[in-house]
């Protein structure tokens, strides 16, 4: 017997037209999924889903299928990302599995950070297969009900399936290209790297609509706030492909230090602004690691009010996120 598709308040947003937000967050580094909780108890009411990240940084933290249960059993949809960088494809095929029959919904797949940028450098890095290989592995699991090695799953596996991409990095006029390519591996939705630079984002959807992949693919695009000048730094300086632009920096340097976070949280609102009048973006995707607490100001400056709770169940019929 196939299990029916799990079929997510995030996906039938999404297929409804409202325009989407989601957010991310990151699990503990320690053995307390409470503290988790904490982090997407405010957001409940306010995003359709919650990222939890895989060992981001490619440094340890509580796993990201442990995150999503819990999650889900504070009333919130998880996003559950799973990375190539320390699994093997029996490993990744297993924890695929293993979603599925918990119930988690969303798989959002990505290559991963090498090992040498985390916590642990001296860490093996596996890379058995990159993001769109794993796309392509996920949708052959749900689809035609088989594993790589061709051995049939009784029941298949049923997901909505995502990936990442990065329209700021060189070269640019590959990036579309290359969003195709994980379209046709399997992805159904996409969250993107932080867009500061709204027009340089614009031309990246001039391209995917003259691709048609807007009508193949939901678009969700990476927003954040930058709360503080070693933040701004380091997205500078340290997060390749990322692009600040000089009025953005400007106007984070010429505030009191003390009120930075403030500009940033305010920065962030308008771009979302802006970013919703283009057309062919679904969504947007909320990343303020270590700042979660300031998403609920960010949606708010931005427009977006709270569901109300008896909304919460009723995934199908809410237009407003």
């Amino acid at each position: 017997m196939t299990p029916a598709d799990p079929g997510g308040r995030f996906r039938s947003t999404l297929e409804s037209g409202a325009f989407t937000v989601t957010a991310e967050v990151g699990p503990p580094r320690g053995a307390d999924a409470e503290a988790l909780v904490r982090k997407v108890t405010p957001l409940r009411d306010l995003v359709t889903a919650v990222n939890i990240t895989d060992n981001q940084g490619a440094t340890v933290r509580l796993s990201s299928w442990a995150g999503s249960l819990a999650v889900m059993a504070a009333g919130v949809e998880p996003i559950m990302q799973l990375t190539c960088r320390d699994s093997n494809r029996i490993a990744l095929q297993a924890s695929l599995l293993g979603a599925a029959a918990m119930g988690i919904p969303n798989i959002l797949v990505m290559t991963g950070d090498h090992p040498r940028f985390g916590d642990h450098p001296g860490a093996k890095p596996v890379f058995d297969m990159d993001s769109v290989q794993l796309l392509m592995t996920a949708r052959t699991m749900r689809d035609e009900g088989r594993l790589l090695s061709g051995r049939e799953l009784k029941p298949p596996p049923r997901w909505f399936l995502g990936s990442v991409e990065n329209p700021s990095a060189p070269p640019l006029d590959f990036r579309a290209i290359r969003l195709r390519k994980k379209i046709g591996a399997g992805a159904q939705f996409i969250q993107t790297q932080y867009m500061f630079d709204v027009a340089l984002f614009a031309r990246f959807m001039a391209q995917v609509r003259d691709l048609g992949l807007d009508e193949r693919c939901y678009i969700l695009a990476g927003v954040g706030p930058v709360c503080s000048l070693r933040a701004l730094s380091h997205m500078q300086n340290g997060v390749p492909g990322l692009r600040i632009p000089d009025d953005v920096a400007r106007r984070i340097r010429s505030v009191p230090e003390d009120r930075i976070a403030e500009e940033g949280v305010s920065i962030c609102a308008e771009i979302i602004g802006e970013l919703r009048q283009i057309p062919g973006v679904a969504g947007v995707h909320v990343m303020a690691m270590g700042n979660e607490h300031r998403i609920p100001a960010i949606l708010e400056r931005a427009g977006f009010q709270p569901r109300p709770p008896a909304s919460i169940a009723g995934a199908g019929n809410d237009h407003a996120h």
